[in-house]
């Protein structure tokens, strides 16, 4: 799928920053162009492999919308010609789909990138989707109302709205430091692996899959989420029927952005790895199992030829606003709002005035 991709914020730009590298190194040339937008200029700083705008200058001076998701989507509205003049080039005729990446817990990201897709559907005949990063369950009260907001927001504008929790790409007991690099980098690996699909890559599968697959699976809207697993496979593929199956359960069971988020209106699988050991046998029976664990009869399914010794699956999942884990997120993110408001407002009036419906 060949894609431009736009971080808005500071996860954004780091993540838009890893992914293009990840592209790059594997020279999949699915990602066209890459742009990082920010209201701080120090958070700009080090991206090497993006191109860079900083935006709200007349109104922040350079430092940032200090965690105000509401100024962040009235410094993007103010400078969207200004971003979008600096898209010249990097959505291109080839481009398939734009991605808006953004960490939804900030100031400029989840307020920032909510106004860019809103602009960016009205001019682009091509998919606008966002790739959304959850605080963690830890982070404050200000980062889990910004989310909600900023999801909400989203979800109707964007064409599709891929989620990554904090919470499930981590590894126990690391610094937040180091979780956040280890879930950018797991972030640039696995959607880094979905965005190539289709591209110019070693082998020839029996049915491989490429980008209308990706872009039918996310067609119904709303929130997706992808998983991920591998395992060592067999040299004979009859040998790896069992391996197959197994990396399939654990990719949507153990390994997905939203953690026991299975129900879904469509999923996508592939299964990656040298052709001659992808077992057919094993795609067929994980495909069924596959359909009957997420309820839905659009499940699509194909191959990601790739030089490795290990056979590893990408399930992506359209749809999954029903599953538990969004309504538990969205509960904490309106208990987080309340709690920010000042003690003298009638809590009775925020049953009736949803705090977390629009930022604009």
């Amino acid at each position: 799928m060949k894609v431009a991709l736009i971080g808005v914020g500071q996860a954004g730009g780091k993540v838009t920053e890893r992914l293009t590298r990840f592209d790059a190194e594997m020279e999949f040339n699915a990602v066209q162009g890459a742009l990082a937008i920010n209201s701080a200029r120090a958070d700009l700083q080090g991206l090497e492999f993006v191109e860079t705008v900083l935006i709200g200058q007349d109104r922040v001076n350079g430092h940032g919308v200090g965690g105000d998701n509401e100024l962040g989507a009235e410094v993007m509205a103010s400078d969207v010609d200004e971003v979008l003049t600096a898209l010249d080039g990097h959505v291109t005729s080839r481009a398939e789909a734009i991605w808006v990446v953004a960490g939804l817990g900030g100031g400029t990201g989840s307020g920032g990138a909510p106004a860019l897709v809103h602009h960016l559907t009205r001019i682009y005949d091509v998919p606008v989707y966002a790739l959304g990063i959850l605080p963690g369950r830890n982070e404050g009260a200000l980062y889990q109302a910004n989310a909600g907001r900023s999801l909400k927001t989203l979800v109707r504008e964007a064409d599709a709205t891929l989620l990554i929790d904090n919470d499930a790409w981590h590894e126990q007991g690391e610094s937040v430091e180091g979780a956040f690099e280890t879930i950018n980098a797991k972030i640039a690996q696995r959607v880094g692996l979905l965005l190539a699909a289709g591209e110019a890559i070693e082998g020839v599968g029996e049915s491989v899959v490429d980008s209308s697959e990706v872009i039918n699976t996310l067609r119904s809207g709303g929130i997706a989420a992808l998983g991920y697993a591998s395992a060592v496979a067999a040299e004979d593929s009859a040998e790896n029927i069992t391996t197959v199956l197994s990396v399939a359960r654990q990719a949507l069971l153990t390994g997905t952005s939203l953690p026991d988020a299975t129900e879904a209106d469509s999923a996508l699988l592939v299964i990656a790895g040298a052709p001659d050991r992808i077992s057919r046998k094993g795609v067929e029976k994980a495909r069924r199992w596959l359909e009957d664990e997420t309820t839905s009869m659009q499940v699509r399914g194909g191959d990601f030829p790739l030089e490795s010794d290990r056979l590893a699956a990408l399930v992506l999942l359209g749809g999954t606003e029903r599953s538990d884990r969004i309504g538990e997120f969205m509960e904490r993110a309106r208990q987080a709002q309340n709690e920010r408001e000042p003690a003298s407002v009638d809590r009775a009036e925020l049953f009736t005035d949803d705090r977390l419906e629009d930022l604009f």
